[in-house]
């Protein structure tokens, strides 16, 4: 069954509802840049009310490692997620840590470049110059990602996802997660528990 990850969480209420809802993941902005950034130790605080069974993901853009790495041990992340322009070699630099390397998809992918981050995963978003942190409400070509389906990491498809459009887009991209963020809001950080309800209702086929 397909996974589903809601990211940009920015309170405990919001949290708590996407888990009733049925959520595997839950993703925590650290980039100050973005309107749903969270200070560690408030992301704390949530993932402290948590379940161990939901997988709580950092989501870091050009961050210095030492700083990713604080945050890390501090919120007892499980997944480091990097959504910027780091590079191969960066990515290595967290032994012990899974990483998810984030790819922005224009109208095409650079399959050997993407194929030099030896990361956990994969997640792919659509383009934006203005939210490089993800949560940009568009959408891409999802047929472009059939050209991943040998590998052996996950995929997680993101990008402007919602209850009308998943199932298209999971039959379209095939992937193993799915990832919401603007779309199911009332607001930047701000999450509508009905919309949450449905769009992870609607990605598992319930």
């Amino acid at each position: 069954m397909i996974k589903v990850k809601i990211c940009g969480i920015t309170n405990l209420r919001d949290a708590l509802a996407a888990v009733d809802a049925g959520c595997d993941a839950l993703g925590f902005n650290f980039c100050k840049k973005s309107p749903r950034y969270i200070r560690p130790q408030a992301a704390l605080e949530i993932i402290s009310n948590l379940p161990k069974s939901v997988v709580k993901i950092g989501v870091f853009v050009d961050e210095q490692e030492k700083t990713i790495k604080s945050i890390a041990k501090l919120c007892k992340l499980d997944i480091l997620q990097f959504h910027g322009r780091e590079s191969p070699g960066f990515c290595r630099k967290f032994k012990g840590l899974k990483i998810i390397k984030a790819f922005r998809v224009k109208d095409r992918l650079d399959l050997e470049g993407i194929r030099e981050y030896k990361t956990f995963a994969y997640l792919f978003d659509a383009f934006s110059k203005s939210s490089p942190g993800g949560g940009t409400g568009k959408n891409f070509n999802w047929e472009l990602l059939r050209h991943l389906a040998d590998m052996r990491q996950p995929i997680f498809l993101s990008g402007g996802l919602n209850a009308r459009n998943v199932r298209r887009a999971i039959a379209a991209a095939q992937p193993d997660w799915v990832d919401a963020c603007s779309c199911i809001e009332r607001s930047p950080g701000k999450k509508d528990s009905a919309k949450v309800r449905r769009f992870i209702q609607a990605a598992k086929g319930k």
